[in-house]
């Protein structure tokens, strides 16, 4: 397996339009497709990249336990290999395809229980 990048960030907000009017006029992101997921958000595009990804919660603001980097998530190569390797070491991975974006994502989590996925091509799964 091969990082490439880091590609992009999931912030949780009880105030989701004020987020995106931010994101667009204070950092020129433009907001862009996002898939059904089933729960309120927004995805800001920046240069063709979807690098902020914004979830509303409904929980009372003054619960700053809901506000708090959800995930990061990297793009890489070599699926197989990666595969492997978890199940080498024992680490425990939950795989789900994004069709109409053409990934897969290896969600995983460190020692302190932070969330990371990890997008392959769809083109590399079996």
């Amino acid at each position: 397996m091969d990082i490439k990048r880091l590609d992009h960030v999931n912030l949780r907000t009880h105030q989701l339009q004020n987020m995106i009017e931010w994101y667009r006029d204070i950092l020129g992101f433009q907001q862009g497709p996002r898939p059904n997921f089933g729960f309120p958000g927004a995805w800001m595009y920046r240069h063709g990249q979807p690098l902020v990804h914004l979830v509303e919660v409904t929980s009372n603001p003054d619960h700053s336990d809901d506000l708090h980097l959800e995930h990061a998530a990297f793009s890489a190569t070599g699926l197989a290999e990666f595969r492997t390797h978890l199940r080498k070491h024992d680490v425990p991975a939950k795989e789900t395809r994004i069709e109409d974006f053409g990934i897969v994502q290896v969600n995983i989590w460190d020692p302190d229980g932070n969330h990371l996925h990890i997008d392959f091509d769809v083109s590399e799964a079996s």
